[in-house]
């Protein structure tokens, strides 16, 4: 894996930048733009983690981690994990979306979090394999269409 990806808060500075990635045609069906992930983030402060991925000084992905999110409304169970990695097309295939995954469990579990969790939409050229290959786990639950993976941090 590259030793130059860093993760930097999204500011006024890189705002744009942070936009301005995009990832592979044909893969914009399984994640949101950046600019709606900054939306939610905007309006949801309190559990919204979003992150520039940069390598050395070129973007190369965006990340928005949940942190204590009420997961189903009723104040009882809340979770943190992965809203949103968005790789750019050239980045792909080069340890980044790894890297995403490890800073985000990382950030939880320094956070006093054992479990990481993440949602994907079912599709043969989807996402599930990257994150059972990384140690997801289903859950067995679904969220809207999505299915639910968990990773467990201790």
């Amino acid at each position: 894996m590259n030793q130059s990806l860093r993760l930097v808060p999204i500011t006024p500075a890189n705002v744009e930048t942070a936009m301005a990635v995009k990832v592979r045609a044909g893969q914009e069906r399984f994640v949101s733009p950046v600019a709606k992930s900054l939306a939610e983030a905007y309006v949801q402060p309190q559990v919204a983690w979003p992150r520039l991925i940069l390598d050395g000084d070129r973007p190369v992905g965006f990340l928005m981690a949940f942190i204590d999110i009420d997961w189903d409304g009723k104040g009882i169970d809340f979770r943190s994990g992965l809203w949103r990695l968005n790789v750019t097309a050239e980045a792909q295939g080069q340890g980044v979306g790894r890297f995403a995954v490890r800073a985000v469990a990382a950030e939880i579990k320094r956070r006093g979090a054992t479990r990481m969790y993440v949602t994907w939409e079912p599709a043969e050229d989807g996402p599930e394999g990257f994150y059972l290959k990384l140690g997801f786990q289903l859950t067995g639950e679904e969220s809207g269409v999505q299915r639910v993976g968990v990773l467990d941090l201790i």
